[in-house]
């Protein structure tokens, strides 16, 4: 389980960050996290997987506190932030290897998910290739890719559609759902609410750094889209 406690990250000199979010994650769930630009989206979703010292509040998974332990906890999170800046001078299959190797992938499930992964995603070819030579997509797929790979407890994913084909968004929206059947947590940013609506069970959305809903999808959709609901909420007039 996440549990997130009054975790508030304001930028110095500024007020742009968030303020008071508390959340918790348990086992299946896949919670949207959305909000306009700007409205601290990233900035919270850097905090939790310890990119950004946080102000105040807690952040604790499966027990393990994460200014106490960040390497326990780390070892259990997957990240995707919005524009994929992994190491150019390394080839595709080099970079999956490296990551394998920092979360203990033994060889025989790391060749096991590879086969799998960069089938599905349609990455045999690329991989042999400097990741410098990659599109945006390209990128985007291989950092997937290094994510599924050693099955983290805790999927962060920073608008992970932006840059997949039509094929790639199919892939992951049916790989999201069937590892929360599994029993991973999932929190994804995006723009797109349709699907955002269609996939998840739980929805934050953040307007000027405070949370204006947290709650079971069912609950929030009952009467309006997503869609409608974003555009009430974050409407400044």
């Amino acid at each position: 389980m996440l549990k997130i406690t009054n975790l508030k990250k304001i930028y110095k000199g500024t007020s742009k960050g968030i303020q008071n979010l508390s959340l918790d994650v348990n086992p299946g769930d896949i919670c949207a996290f959305i909000g306009p630009n700007g409205a601290g989206k990233t900035t919270t979703l850097k905090s939790i997987v310890g990119i950004h010292p946080y102000d105040s509040g807690e952040i604790i998974l499966n027990n393990v506190n994460l200014k106490n332990d960040p390497k326990k906890f780390k070892e259990m999170i997957g990240y995707a932030q919005d524009s994929p800046d992994i190491y150019a001078n390394l080839r595709g299959y080099e970079y999956l290897e490296f990551i394998g190797s920092i979360f203990g992938v033994d060889s025989g499930n790391f060749n096991k998910q590879i086969e799998q992964l960069v089938k599905e995603l349609s990455m045999e070819e690329a991989l042999n290739r400097l990741i410098s030579s990659y599109s945006h997509g390209m990128k985007q797929r291989l950092v997937l890719i290094s994510i599924f790979l050693h099955n983290p407890d805790l999927i962060i994913l920073d608008e992970p559609f932006v840059g997949l084909d039509p094929n790639a968004s199919f892939f992951l929206k049916n790989e999201l759902q069937r590892r929360a059947k599994n029993g991973s947590m999932i929190i994804y940013s995006t723009h797109v609410l349709e699907v955002a609506e269609k996939i998840c069970n739980r929805v934050v959305l953040i307007d000027q750094g405070d949370v204006k809903i947290n709650g079971l999808m069912e609950d929030v959709v009952k009467k309006d889209s997503l869609g409608e609901i974003f555009r009430r909420v974050t409407a400044h007039v």
